[in-house]
């Protein structure tokens, strides 16, 4: 049976990977982001796609975006909290104040990965799938071990007790709730562009696999955690990404 699947930030990489995981099932992906007409390019790419443009550090247009959602397909089976980023494509602060620019760029990062998944969550949580609902977070290999953003890293870790904190009260209605922490993925936006061959070959050396991660990698693993085969597994943190998290 066709399931309705919730994507944030479902426009491109890793979200427009793991709706397209999804559509080969048949299930009906829903979109969400902020430029429509990346939306809208995406879910033309993605048999059954639905894409709506929305804000989601906003409530009221989270709240909207819920209703439509519910209105239109009813229960919400699965759930992936994949909007977010590191604040770098992001206008700059407005100041010259460098305390003030540290605050923003908090601020943002906050905003971009912790207020998104909140807010989509808190606004589905009621009309999630029970039992077999399934709720996932896209965190970071940064929230393990720290990264050259501290905003970022941070804003990634703040959803680990979240999740668990939801895994716990959903639980009971056999909701599962997981978060999946890649390493360095190509082929995304994250970085506003191609990274110098130093960094990029830094980043594939950490990795125990020698290779950089890929949106297939990542869209897979949530694509099963959705699946019934995992439907005991809850409160988790799934790394994906070549072992970087160990070292070398």
């Amino acid at each position: 049976m066709a399931r309705t699947v919730v994507i944030s930030g479902g426009g491109t990489g890793i979200g427009l990977a793991t709706a397209r995981a999804f559509a080969r099932d048949g299930d009906r992906v829903v979109l969400l982001g902020r430029r429509a007409e990346v939306l809208e390019q995406a879910a033309a790419a993605v048999p059954g796609a639905v894409a709506r443009a929305v804000d989601l550090t906003d409530p009221g247009q989270t709240q909207e975006a819920a209703r439509f959602i519910c209105e239109r397909f009813g229960a919400v089976d699965v759930l992936v909290n994949n909007a977010g980023g590191n604040g770098g494509l992001e206008p700059p602060p407005d100041t010259a104040d460098p305390l003030a620019a540290v605050a923003h760029d908090w601020t943002v990062n906050f905003r971009l990965n912790v207020h998104t998944a909140v807010l989509l969550t808190e606004a589905l949580r009621d009309h999630l799938a029970s039992p077999g609902g399934r709720v996932l977070f896209l965190s970071s290999i940064a929230a393990l071990r720290g990264s050259g953003s501290h905003p970022y890293a941070s804003a990634k870790a703040a959803l680990h007790p979240y999740a668990q904190a939801l895994a716990r009260s959903l639980g009971p209605r056999g909701v599962t709730v997981n978060l999946v922490a890649p390493g360095y993925v190509e082929e995304t936006g994250f970085f506003g562009g191609a990274l110098p061959d130093e960094r990029h070959d830094a980043l594939v050396a950490e990795t125990l696999t020698g290779r950089a991660g890929t949106p297939g990698d990542v869209a897979e693993t949530l694509h099963w955690l959705a699946s019934a085969a995992a439907g005991h597994i809850t409160a988790q943190v799934i790394q994906v990404n070549g072992g970087a998290e160990r070292g070398r």
